[in-house]
């Protein structure tokens, strides 16, 4: 079994960190049983001075995970539809993290298939390639909520361990879903995944 990444992995400026972990996977075990995805797609969020990053309002009870010690897992409930799960970054004390976008499925599909279909009220087959495609959806498929904010991303249940593959190259582009920041080429993915969100 791959060892996770160690802290000291995301102890880095954020924007070198998104762009390793671009390749890397995922892997959520819930009683025993593996989800686990490629990190096709993820963006930067780094500081007060960003205005798309939480910090930007400056330290509260809810984003304090981004300042805390890097490595740790940073999940929020967003817009009272999606949990959504980061990758803290930086030194403590320096908020920042990478927002893990979309993934491609590896281990544990037809779990991820039941997850998602809960979801669905209308029903119907979902792509393999569409399980992870989105914040909110890879979450879902992974069964990643509240309670995995503020985990170790070294010592599981929720981790991030090296991939077998990398992209050739990679693309970077302004992030997507925000308002404010939107110029900032702080999102990176995997050129032409099919798992990749459908802003490219």
């Amino acid at each position: 079994m791959t060892k996770a990444v160690e802290a000291a992995f995301y102890a880095r400026p954020t924007l070198a960190v998104l762009e390793d972990l671009i390749g890397m996977v995922l892997v959520h075990e819930v009683r025993g049983r593996r989800t686990s995805g490629v990190i096709v797609e993820a963006e930067a969020y780094i500081g007060e001075s960003d205005p798309a990053c939480h910090a930007a309002c400056g330290r509260t009870r809810r984003n304090a995970p981004l300042y805390g010690p890097p490595g740790r897992a940073y999940v929020y409930f967003n817009y009272g539809m999606h949990y959504l799960v980061n990758a803290v970054t930086e030194p403590e004390g320096s908020p920042a993290a990478v927002l893990i976008r979309a993934l491609d499925p590896l281990e544990g599909v037809d779990a991820m298939r039941r997850r998602r279909s809960r979801r669905r009220p209308r029903g119907g087959a979902i792509d393999n390639h569409a399980l992870c495609r989105g914040p909110g959806n890879l979450t879902a498929a992974l069964g990643i909520d509240l309670r995995q904010n503020t985990l170790d991303l070294a010592d599981g249940p929720l981790t991030i361990e090296r991939g077998a593959t990398r992209p050739r190259r990679l693309v970077w582009s302004p992030r997507v879903g925000i308002r404010v920041g939107t110029r900032r080429r702080w999102r990176c993915h995997w050129p032409d995944h099919p798992a990749v969100s459908g802003w490219t």
